[in-house]
């Protein structure tokens, strides 16, 4: 049974979350520490009083397996990395799995790489450290609003001269006409490059499924990598928004961005037969009430609608063979009962327009950053004594 989840987020700002602890705000020049991890939440001592002179006995913490999907957006896949970071402070969580596609994608695999590597703390930590080179390696782009434009528009870049230059001529020239000489160029290259150990990724025993979509150009069909087939080519592939970089050729095949056919896939989920549980961290908007009039407003809810698309369509197969179980026309085990959740923040993130997506200023990056982690918070304070058991998602919004 669905159930309804968390209402909108407040106003930025530091506040106690649900669950006594504050939300981090992070250091606005990129200098500050990490935010502490969170103490571990005492068990809950028996409700027997115990005799004087014998210690009270503590309840066994109960550990809960859930697969994550990440969905990708650009920068705004600095959301997901607070959704994580927020995931990982609390011990009760274990990760079976997890699937990514684009900026998701890129999440997944520092999330798998720095889970295996250091634990809860290490995932923490290289999240943090790709995400300040992701910020580091936009900080020269062009693409930046000048002070009088962002104290006009602060994050949009709709309006600004440098995007405006852009995206004139991503409609006029493609990549391969702009960049005759440079089929390498990539700012994200160097970042994957930098935080991928892809040898110790595919060989560590201790690593947890992965899955990154990209969608094959020739064929038109979406391909899913798996933890041993990881490397940058792959997933630069799943972040390749063909307007922009050229093709990634992989195996003799061209892929470009995986949002087309699978933001996220999440059929590798349950077809491996992991836990039953499968988190969702969706970033783009389902539903908009006003219609889109402006040519920027038409193109950022096409692109909404086009990222979303496949994901719809995964939710209406999953729904039926939800229904068919429910009535008995399908045998168990052979198809299995999973239980879907979604941390999101729709009301916060419909503020921010396309443009945004290629925004790389840090202050904007630890702002989704705190935003995601508020979701995640108000999500484990709702919904995780729920988990195991039925669904929150409620799946009707996408049918």
């Amino acid at each position: 049974m669905a159930t309804e989840r968390g209402g909108p987020g407040k106003p930025a700002g530091t506040r106690p979350n649900g669950a006594g602890h504050a939300a981090p705000t992070g250091d606005l020049r990129g200098e500050g520490p990490l935010p502490e991890a969170l103490t571990p939440r005492p068990t809950a001592p028996d409700s027997q009083p115990q005799p004087l002179g014998q210690p009270a006995v503590a309840k066994p913490v109960q550990t809960k397996r859930i697969n994550l999907a990440l969905q990708g957006g650009g920068t705004h896949g600095a959301f997901t990395w607070g959704v994580l970071d927020r995931l990982l402070e609390d011990e009760r969580l274990a990760f079976d799995g997890v699937s990514g596609t684009s900026a998701g994608a890129i999440n997944a695999v520092i999330f798998v790489q720095g889970l295996a590597e250091g634990g809860r703390e290490g995932a923490r930590r290289a999240l943090d450290k790709m995400w300040r080179d992701v910020a580091a390696r936009l900080a020269v782009s062009p693409l930046r609003n000048t002070p009088i434009e962002k104290a006009l528009w602060g994050y949009d870049l709709t309006y600004s001269v440098a995007y405006q230059t852009f995206d004139t001529l991503s409609r006029v020239f493609s990549p391969y006409q702009l960049n005759p000489f440079l089929a390498e160029f990539n700012p994200l290259r160097q970042v994957i490059t930098d935080n991928l150990d892809e040898a110790r990724l595919k060989r560590d025993p201790k690593a947890i499924r992965l899955f990154i979509s990209a969608t094959n150009v020739r064929t038109g069909k979406p391909r899913v990598f798996t933890r041993t087939e990881v490397n940058t080519d792959v997933v630069l592939a799943s972040a390749c928004l063909p307007n922009i970089f050229r093709a990634v050729e992989i195996d003799g095949e061209a892929y470009w961005d995986g949002g087309y056919l699978g933001n996220p896939a999440i059929w590798p989920l349950y077809y491996e037969r992991g836990a039953p549980d499968i988190l969702l961290v969706q970033i783009n908007a389902i539903m908009r009430q006003e219609l889109p009039t402006t040519p920027s407003d038409i193109m950022n809810r096409l692109n909404e609608i086009s990222f979303n698309a496949s994901l719809m369509a995964e939710m209406r197969a999953i729904d039926f063979v939800q229904r068919l179980l429910d009535s008995g026309r399908l045998e168990q085990p052979r198809y299995r009962r999973i239980f879907l959740h979604c941390v999101d923040d729709e009301d916060r993130m419909r503020q921010f327009k396309l443009s945004t997506k290629l925004n790389g200023d840090w202050e904007f990056l630890l702002t989704l950053r705190r935003y995601g982690w508020e979701a995640a918070d108000r999500f484990l304070s709702e919904h995780f004594d729920t988990i195991g058991r039925e669904s929150t998602l409620d799946i009707q919004r996408y049918l």
